[in-house]
């Protein structure tokens, strides 16, 4: 994919604190790309600055070869869907898609088959004389897409649009947003705090933490190879084990297994799910780990049950299991070493 949008070096200080501190992000043309983080990452505001509705204090944003900042919110060719959906009560669905176009002055020979293909596009177009009170949240949501597709933006940018929906819903509407997003085939940049739902549509994910970038990748190297603890821990469950490192051997506790880390002290990511309880009559692979551990806890959670383990030295870890009915003394376990993630120190860490 080429690149579209380019985001130099983006500062932003509000009532004298920092927001956001050089911050640098690449999205593709047709990328899908979520900016993940906790209240006060700075994310909205990220947002905010892209759309125009705030002016960086630092830093530049590019589309193409145009200078995006300089320029007014309606000249940059792109929409944002926000949380609240926005409709204006007294209009009709139709009327509330048109509204941009009648707004640029569109011509009204092109204005009606524009909003009948935007609404066509997320299955809303038997709801097109119908009011938004008359709609359920997640037909509100797909209006405000509409809206915003119908302008044909270049890219859309999404503030948490799915927050107001319940669960079940929530998931379903994910699923439609990541078809339509294919369908339509622009770039979405999508904001929310939720993992699971930034594992589930994006492309990739911008984890943002105080203003700066943590850690930029697909979600499936997130979550298998974070790159600090702060990553490791706010994307999943994890068990954080604070090593020593010497000759190529980690040592954390009761655990050791080799890696490729120089000597010192390391910390290390290890997902509860890839420790495994094995039976004694089998040797160890190479290259895994094994040791035993003290049922304390187990908690039941549907198809799976997280167990919580006492190793000797004190060493609390999670580990997650197929549901097996209950568990209880000392069990063996085993972990594959390449599992055990070696996690970048970063200065809040330090």
């Amino acid at each position: 994919m080429s690149g579209l949008l380019s985001i130099r070096g983006v500062a932003k200080t509000f009532d004298h604190a920092k927001v956001l501190k050089s911050i640098s992000l690449e999205i593709a043309e047709g990328e899908f790309l979520t900016v993940l983080g906790e209240s006060g990452s700075g994310k909205t505001t990220l947002l905010r600055i892209i759309s125009g509705f705030e002016r960086p204090d630092e830093g530049e944003v590019w589309m193409d070869r145009e200078r995006l900042d300089l320029l007014p919110p309606n000249r940059r060719g792109v929409n944002t869907v926000f949380q609240s959906y926005a409709l204006f009560p007294h209009l009709s669905i139709f009327e509330n898609v048109a509204y941009g176009l009648r707004a640029k002055k569109t011509p009204a020979s092109e204005i009606t088959g524009r909003v009948e293909s935007a609404l066509a596009q997320v299955k809303m177009s038997d709801f097109a004389h119908r009011k938004p009170a008359q709609l359920s949240g997640g037909q509100q949501q797909r209006v405000a897409l509409s809206r915003a597709l119908v302008n044909r933006p270049r890219l859309l940018l999404l503030d948490e649009p799915l927050s107001a929906l319940d669960a079940n819903l929530r998931r379903q509407m994910q699923f439609e947003l990541k078809a339509l997003q294919r369908e339509v085939g622009i770039a979405f940049i999508f904001v929310t705090h939720d993992q699971d739902e930034a594992m589930t549509l994006s492309d990739r994910i911008a984890l943002l933490r105080a203003g700066e970038v943590e850690q930029v990748s697909t979600p499936r190297e997130l979550y298998n190879r974070p790159r600090t603890s702060y990553a490791a821990t706010f994307v999943g469950q994890t068990n954080l084990l604070h090593a020593r490192v010497e000759n190529g051997i980690a040592y954390a506790g009761p655990l050791k297994w080799p890696c490729a880390e120089p000597n010192g002290e390391t910390s290390f990511s290890l997902r509860p799910e890839h420790i495994a309880i094995v039976n004694p009559v089998y040797p160890a692979p190479p290259n895994f780990v094994r040791f035993r551990g003290c049922v304390r806890r187990q908690v039941f959670n549907g198809p799976n049950d997280l167990l919580e383990i006492l190793c000797d030295g004190d060493l609390f870890l999670s580990m997650r299991i197929a549901n097996q009915g209950e568990l209880s003394g000392e069990l063996l376990l085993e972990f594959a070493a390449e599992r055990a993630v070696a996690l970048q120190s970063t200065t809040g860490e330090r």
